[in-house]
């Protein structure tokens, strides 16, 4: 699949109410949330993602995400059956990753889980994006500026 062309609506899907994408264009919380809205739901709860100005106390200046696509995709939907077997009354469950070169402030996650009830809202939520993080082929690369003014990068296992 050509990463240039990956849209939101051609993705397969294992429920009709979930979606998954990966994407180098700019993720949208307002989709997001709108994909993850349903009658049903007393919660949507949106765990979003962004790049940070710093880690470890070094300057961050950007950082770069690359995917194994079939795989994360697999993936995705694997965390949205696991959800769906622990919180039985989830109605949608979305998962937006984009990949590419960020700059600080951007958003590169993001994950919605619309439930009858705020508990099971936020903790398959969170589940979700703590199972992502272990779970799916993504890097990151991060461009740090050192003391000196150099930018040295290193590669890192997902976010």
């Amino acid at each position: 699949m050509n990463l240039n062309t990956t849209t939101r609506s051609n993705l397969t899907q294992t429920h009709s109410q979930d979606n998954f994408a990966i994407t180098i264009a700019p993720l949208s919380l307002e989709e997001v949330y709108r994909l993850a809205d349903d009658p049903g739901n007393g919660a949507v709860v949106v765990m979003s993602g962004t790049v940070r100005n710093q880690t470890d106390g070094k300057k961050v200046e950007s950082l770069e995400y690359q995917a194994y696509e079939p795989m994360a995709m697999v993936v995705f939907r694997s965390i949205a059956a696991e959800i769906r077997q622990r919180w039985q009354d989830t109605n949608s469950v979305v998962i937006h990753h984009r990949i590419g070169h960020l700059t600080i402030g951007e958003i590169s996650v993001l994950v919605a889980v619309g439930c009858p009830h705020r508990v099971e809202a936020f903790e398959a939520c969170r589940y979700a994006i703590d199972t992502l993080k272990y779970n799916a082929p993504i890097w990151k690369k991060e461009y740090i500026q050192e003391l000196d003014g150099t930018i040295t990068t290193q590669w890192i296992n997902c976010c």
